[in-house]
């Protein structure tokens, strides 16, 4: 059995956020000794090491929600799975590409600041007035 400080160790997560996911139904309450103190298994251990990788991939609290109920199901089919996983690598594409115009933009801006005063820095200029961009990255991905 491990302490929440040793779980969390071994996981890498903080013992704040192991208690916010136990408050959210991400993680069950756990055991605990006649001290009150809590103790957690290898059930615990797996769980948390899912949430944490999941989370590492982007994956938002509901869509791991979603997949943990998959996986106290393993009946159940894998579309779901499959599906909550396609939503994540859709959102991904946006970011992308959501970052590569906010690096065509900041790149032009850097090429185009002569280095000269600040009263007529580009950089400066752009940061001013959206409409000096070229591209709708406030929109992209959003």
């Amino acid at each position: 059995m491990l302490t929440i400080g040793s779980l969390g160790k071994k996981t890498g997560t903080k013992v704040q956020t192991i208690r916010y996911y136990e408050q959210i139904g991400l993680m069950p309450e756990p055991g605990r000794t006649e001290g009150g103190q809590r103790r957690y298994g290898e059930a615990e251990l797996d769980r948390l090491s899912f949430i944490r990788h999941a989370r590492q991939l982007g994956f938002s609290l509901d869509a791991i929600r979603e997949l943990l109920d998959l996986s106290d199901h393993p009946e159940r089919s894998c579309d779901e799975a499959d599906a909550i996983a396609r939503r994540q690598l859709k959102q991904v594409y946006q970011r992308i590409a959501r970052l590569e115009a906010l690096r065509t933009e900041i790149e032009r801006m850097v090429h185009e600041c002569s280095g000269g005063k600040t009263s007529d820095c580009r950089v400066l200029e752009v940061l001013r007035d959206h409409a000096e961009c070229l591209t709708e990255h406030d929109e992209i991905g959003a």
